[in-house]
């Protein structure tokens, strides 16, 4: 009998299935789902005007997707139900959402169906920067030990600063709530009838750990969440990679999977992206360039790296320790460039080309000399990540004149952010984490050979190019083997059915030299505005 296993990637404005075929790892089939419902944000369902923070998404969307995807390749490809052992499924971690003991989404009940803090609340939701900011505060003037595994910082992003502005908010959404959990964990749910959480989403995004588990209940009493571990909050936390559960009869309508399908426990999308490339040791950092980007390395070693979003024991493979650090900002920079700031002649060029904006910008942008513009920009448009954690921070083009172009703005924003890379690199070497090799993976990885080479160039470092262009669904579907019993760890797994890499990027020492100089004015010019000068907050706040 052929075997396959599934993987989803739900994704920020898709979700993307594909199905494995066990013997060789192929990829025999895949589906992609958009979201109807994509992003909610400025005006709501009933007229209602959103904060300009806000970031919503209809969780009907996710289940939707599950349906539509799964049932979808397994119709294309004619494999049969029985022949699948098991699911996997990656998440944009940080979506959060509040449900009722049954795991039905607070936002389908008719009380709370105009109400936006019933809804999943996305990653890129920054509404609750105050909140972190008061958990920063607190859990630094308590010595909270957990606080270093982050970098010194919350992020807005986060589990914890989101349900406390829920409870602030909509008080009554939060008396309502049975459980906070993540998007990831509550499709689990949906499908298998139990009620568990990854460790690499608790532990990167709601400050687990497992030798200590969530902050105690005395530190969130502190901030009004009484008792919110083991209630609103589950302790159910079971490690990474490791089975879920089982497809129940609810399960198998949605999927159209057979009852007693292993489920694996869900991983962060950009983790999931790790057994695709063959990764599953030490010292290799990964990048996963989409609309925002990722940066996750493992070691051996448990070091304190500042500015970083977490570190997890094994978060990613048993026996290592994984690092993450992020970028706000990757592609939706650059989406929000081409859709407000491309003067009609280029759009009108790319369109007699049969070409995209984008790929007519990077083509003009790549004529260009290195420091030809004069420009310098901030990749913060969406908030910093790394190494600050502060969404209230904002974008910024310096050294625009009148004969400023829109391929100059663009190559300078493509910079900003390998500049903010290149910084991430700085404070994991300080860090005492080694770089061994990098690799890059995603959509914008394998189609922009310019920016690929420009990461090259900038980090004076060689740039490997995962295969697969699903690699968070093809990882999640090889976690899903080992979840299924197929193979015994997941490095087994990886070895016998990962795509691994098949481009390198190879640096100019002349360039990496020219774009040091850029680099450094980067990072004054961010160091000035997160820390000296409050100017962008205070903007942000309004008059």
């Amino acid at each position: 009998m052929k075997r396959y296993t599934v993987g989803i990637d739900f994704g920020t404005l898709s979700a993307r299935a594909v199905l494995v075929r066990l013997s060789d790892g192929q990829e025999i089939a895949e589906r992609e789902y958009i979201y109807p419902h994509a992003v909610i944000s400025g005006d709501y369902f009933d007229g209602i005007t959103l904060d300009k923070t806000a970031a919503l998404q209809h969780p009907r969307d996710y289940l939707e997707a599950l349906e539509y995807t799964v049932k979808g390749v397994l119709e294309s490809s004619g494999a049969e139900p029985s022949e699948v052992c098991g699911l996997g499924i990656d998440f944009t971690a940080s979506t959060v959402l509040p449900v009722t003991e049954d795991g039905t989404p607070l936002c389908f009940l008719d009380e709370f169906k105009n109400e936006p803090h019933a809804y999943a609340k996305l990653w890129k939701h920054h509404g609750a920067q105050s909140e972190a900011d008061e958990i920063t505060e607190l859990a630094a003037k308590r010595g909270e030990k957990w606080l270093d595994s982050y970098g010194g910082r919350v992020s807005s992003e986060w589990l914890f600063p989101k349900l406390l502005e829920t409870k602030r908010k909509a008080p009554r959404v939060y008396e309502k709530t049975a459980y906070y959990l993540e998007a990831g964990d509550f499709i689990v749910w949906q499908i298998t009838g139990r009620k568990t959480h990854s460790s690499c989403m608790a532990g990167y995004k709601a400050l687990w750990n497992a030798e200590d588990g969530y902050p105690s209940n005395e530190f969130w009493s502190c901030l009004g969440l009484d008792n919110v571990i083991g209630t609103k909050v589950s302790e159910n936390v079971i490690p990474a990679t490791s089975k879920a559960g089982e497809i129940d009869e609810r399960g198998k309508a949605l999927t159209g999977l057979c009852v007693g399908t292993a489920v694996a426990s869900p991983l962060i999308d950009a983790h999931a992206a790790f057994p695709t490339a063959g990764i599953v040791d030490g010292g290799k950092m990964l990048m996963i360039l989409g609309t925002s980007a990722c940066h996750i390395i493992m070691d051996e070693g448990d070091h304190d790296v500042k500015g970083i979003c977490g570190r997890v024991k094994d978060g990613i493979a048993q026996g290592y320790v994984a690092y993450e650090a992020g970028q706000s900002g990757s592609g939706d920079n650059y989406a929000w460039f081409v859709n407000n700031c491309v003067p009609s002649a280029y759009a009108d060029e790319a369109r007699e080309r049969n070409i995209s904006l984008h790929a007519l910008l990077t083509e003009k942008a790549s004529a260009l000399k290195i420091g030809e513009s004069g420009l310098i920009s901030l990749d913060w448009l969406s908030g910093c990540r790394t190494p600050y954690s502060d969404a209230s921070l904002s974008g910024m083009i310096l050294g625009l004149n009148l004969n400023t172009r829109p391929e100059e703005i663009y190559r300078a924003m493509l910079e900003a952010t390998v500049f903010g890379t290149k910084r991430i690199v700085e404070l994991y070497e300080e860090g005492g984490v080694n770089i061994s090799e990098i690799v890059g993976s995603g959509g914008i990885a394998r189609k922009n050979p310019f920016l690929m080479q420009m990461y090259a160039d900038v980090l004076g470092k060689e740039i490997k190019v995962a295969k697969s262009t699903q690699a968070g669904a093809k990882g999640s579907a090889i976690i899903a083997s080992v979840a299924g019993g197929r193979y015994a760890s997941l490095k087994e797994a990886a070895d016998a059915i990962a795509d691994g890499c098949d481009i390198t990027y190879i640096p100019s020492a002349e360039n990496t030299a020219k774009y040091q100089m850029l680099y450094n004015e980067y990072k004054t010019l961010s160091e000035y505005f997160a820390k000296e000068n409050p100017v962008m907050r205070r903007l942000r706040e309004g008059v």
